[in-house]
């Protein structure tokens, strides 16, 4: 099911805020690689990783996540006439919304003295929910990848 207008495919394809979110979202994705490498050989002890480059990690993958759920609310603004909630990115919202969430609980929880092995494994949390948000996003460039390239094919862009 198409969820862009033909105006609206114009206009995400014009947009400041598409081409910023295509240049951010790899640096986001490679700041969570760097994480699950910096959790894993901690866990494992692997290798002498002090803490803080775990959380220095968690930082700053949740200051990426947030700047591309701000640039994401501009986006849909601009297509949508709403913030964040809009029908057509619904499901991604609450994706991001959540995955957020146990971003932020990592720091709460940390805040709170929690143990270092509770904070890894929430951060593996954060992460995982990174993942199935960004998975969310990449289900939907393919649908509508596919939806661009039957309107090409009608005449209708």
């Amino acid at each position: 099911m198409a969820r862009y207008t033909p105006e609206q495919l114009a206009m995400r394809n014009a947009s400041v805020w598409t081409y910023l979110q295509i240049l951010l979202a790899p640096v986001q994705f490679l700041i969570f690689l760097t994480g699950v490498v910096l959790n894993t050989l901690y866990v494992n002890h692997i290798a002498n990783i002090d803490f803080i480059w775990i959380s220095l990690a968690i930082l700053f993958k949740t200051l990426f996540f947030a700047i591309l759920f701000i640039t994401g609310m501009f986006f849909e603004k601009e297509i949508f006439g709403h913030w964040v909630f809009s029908k057509a990115f619904f499901w991604e919202d609450v994706g991001s919304t959540v995955a957020g969430f146990f971003h932020i609980l990592y720091f709460v929880l940390s805040w709170m003295g929690t143990a270092e092995n509770v904070l890894v494994t929430a951060g593996y949390v954060a992460y995982l929910s990174y993942i199935i948000n960004a998975l969310q996003y990449l289900a939907r460039i393919y649908l509508e990848k596919r939806n661009e390239k039957k309107l090409i094919l009608q005449g209708q862009l």
